[in-house]
C-alpha cells in the first residue's frame, strides 16, 4: 500500500512536469487496487477542469521518479560550442562517477547548460571568469514560483517607459523607422549618425552606456535605449531572485536582436544590398517584446531547485583551491585559439555596467580575459595545472574536448595518464557533434568529434 509521503512526492512531480505551479491538484488513489484513479484540477481562476489520468501501479510510479532528470532548461543566450545538444552524453558521465553527497563544480561554466540540467540533483559550484556566467547560473537556480508575472510586468512597464521617454524627448531624431529604408545610401547615413554618438555626445542623465557605446553597431539606437532603460529598471530588483532572471532576459533579447551572428566579435557593415536587407531584419525587431517574452517564460518555468548553488568568478586554479574534497569537476576549457571574451564582451558590460575603455571595431572592453587554454604555447601547462588542482582535492573529473582543439586529444590523454596517480582510472568516451560556430550563413556549424576524458577515483 502506498504511503502519504510517496503520494505527496508524486503529486509534486506531476505538478512540476505539467507546469501547473499556480493550480491546486487533488488526486484519488485506490489502496485496494494500488492504482491512481483520476484527478481534479482547480486552476488559479477557480474554474474546474476534470482530467482522467492513466492508472499507475507502484512500479510505474517509481519509473516516474526516475524520469525527473529531464527537467526543462530555458534557453537564454546563443553560445558558441554550446553543450546543450549533448547534455545527456555529459551528464551521464557525471552521474556515473559522482557521489551525490559531494559537490559538482562546473569549472568553465559559460552558458551554464550543465548546471541547469543538474540543478535539481546535485549541490553545484558554478565558476567562470566572466561575470555574466554567474548571472546565468543564479537564474537557473532561482525559485520564481512565488512571483506574479502580471504584477511585475506592470512595475517594469512603468519604470522602463519612464527612462525610455527621456531619450525619446531629447533624441527623437535618432529613432528611425527602418522599414522605410530602401537604399544603401540611406542606410549608411542612419548607421553612421548613430555610431557618432560615442565620440560627440555627452549625456546628461544616467544609464546611457549602450546608447552611447553601441548605437548603430550591434543594435540600433532605439534598441540600445531599451537595453539602458531595462538595465536601470533591473536595479530596482537587486537583492531578490528576480534580478538574475531580469538580467538574463536582457541578454536573451540582446542575442536575438543583434545584427551580428549571435556573438559579438564584430558587427557587420551592410555595404551590399543583401547585407543591408539582412541587417534590417534585426533592426526592426522589438527589443522590449523579446525581453518580456523571455522574462515571462523564466517566471513560469523556474521553481525551487532544492539544491545549493555557489557561484565564483575565479581563474580555474584559484577555484580548484576552494573546492571541497571529493567533489566532481566538470571541465570544458576553451578549445580554439580565439578568446571567448572577444565574443561575449557586451554581456560582461551589461552586468558590470561600468562604462569601460573600449577598443577596435568590435568595441571590446580593454580588460578582456585571455585564456591559456587558447594559447598553444601555454595549453599543456594549463592542463597540467588543472589536473594537479583536481588531484590535490581528491576530486574526480569529466573533461570535454574536441578533435578540433588547440591540442591533439592524444596529447591530453597522455598527460592525464602521466599526472593522475594509480588510485585513479582514466577513461575516454566520444560522440559525433555539430559544434555551433555562430556563423551567419554557410559556417553556422562544424562537424566535430567530442571527447570526454574521465578521471575516476578507485
Amino acid at each position: 500500500m502506498i504511503d502519504n509521503q510517496t503520494a505527496t512526492d508524486f503529486l509534486q512531480t506531476y505538478v512540476a512536469k505539467s507546469k501547473l505551479k499556480n493550480n491546486t491538484l487533488s488526486i484519488f488513489f485506490d489502496p485496494l487496487k494500488n492504482q491512481w484513479l483520476n484527478c481534479t484540477l482547480i486552476d488559479r481562476f477557480n474554474s474546474m477542469l476534470n482530467n482522467n489520468i492513466r492508472t499507475k501501479t507502484i512500479p510505474q510510479l517509481d519509473l516516474e521518479f526516475k524520469k525527473t532528470d529531464n527537467i526543462p532548461i530555458p534557453h537564454i543566450i546563443k553560445y558558441m560550442g554550446s553543450k546543450k545538444p549533448i547534455l545527456n552524453f555529459i551528464t551521464s558521465a557525471i552521474n556515473e562517477i559522482h557521489n551525490p553527497d559531494n559537490w559538482v563544480c562546473d569549472l568553465f561554466s559559460g552558458s551554464c547548460s550543465i548546471s541547469a540540467a543538474l540543478r535539481k540533483k546535485y549541490n553545484f559550484i558554478s565558476n567562470d571568469i566572466q561575470d555574466y556566467s554567474r548571472i546565468l547560473a543564479q537564474t537557473y537556480f532561482s525559485d520564481l514560483s512565488r512571483y506574479d508575472f502580471e504584477e511585475l510586468h506592470e512595475q517594469i512597464e512603468t519604470s522602463v517607459r519612464n527612462h525610455y521617454s527621456r531619450f525619446r524627448n531629447k533624441y527623437n531624431e535618432y529613432f528611425y523607422d527602418f522599414s522605410k529604408i530602401t537604399t544603401l545610401n540611406e542606410f549608411a547615413k542612419v548607421e553612421s549618425k548613430q555610431r557618432e554618438l560615442f565620440s560627440i555626445e555627452t549625456f546628461d542623465f544616467d544609464y546611457h552606456l549602450f546608447t552611447k557605446y553601441y548605437s548603430g553597431t550591434y543594435w540600433s539606437f532605439e534598441q540600445c535605449v531599451w537595453i539602458d532603460s531595462l538595465r536601470k529598471t533591473a536595479e530596482t530588483f537587486k537583492g531578490s531572485q528576480v534580478y538574475y532572471s531580469f538580467l538574463s532576459s536582457i541578454m536573451y533579447a540582446m542575442s536575438y536582436t543583434t545584427q551580428s551572428t549571435g556573438h559579438f566579435a564584430q558587427y557587420r557593415d551592410g555595404d551590399t544590398l543583401d547585407a543591408m536587407n539582412n541587417i534590417l531584419i534585426y533592426r526592426k525587431k522589438n527589443f522590449y517584446d523579446l525581453f518580456i517574452k523571455k522574462f515571462k517564460e523564466l517566471l513560469l518555468t523556474l521553481d525551487d531547485s532544492l539544491k545549493q548553488l555557489k557561484t565564483t568568478t575565479l581563474g580555474f586554479e584559484e577555484c580548484l583551491k576552494t573546492l571541497p574534497e571529493g567533489s566532481t569537476v566538470y571541465a570544458d576549457p576553451p578549445y580554439a585559439p580565439v578568446h571567448y571574451s572577444r565574443f561575449y564582451h557586451v554581456l560582461e558590460t551589461l552586468v558590470d555596467y561600468d562604462y569601460p575603455e573600449i577598443e577596435h571595431k568590435g568595441r571590446y572592453r580593454n580588460d578582456r580575459h585571455q585564456s591559456p587554454f587558447s594559447q598553444k604555447g601555454n595549453a599543456v601547462d594549463a592542463f597540467s595545472a588543472l589536473f594537479a588542482g583536481i588531484i590535490n582535492k581528491k576530486a574526480q573529473m569529466v573533461l570535454s574536448y574536441s578533435d578540433k582543439g588547440v591540442l591533439a586529444i592524444n596529447t591530453i590523454v597522455d598527460l592525464a595518464e602521466q599526472k593522475f596517480p594509480k588510485n585513479y582510472i582514466i577513461q575516454m568516451d566520444t560522440i559525433d557533434h555539430t559544434h555551433s560556430t555562430m556563423g551567419r550563413f554557410e559556417d553556422a556549424g562544424r562537424e566535430v568529434k567530442e571527447y570526454l576524458i574521465i578521471a575516476k577515483l578507485l
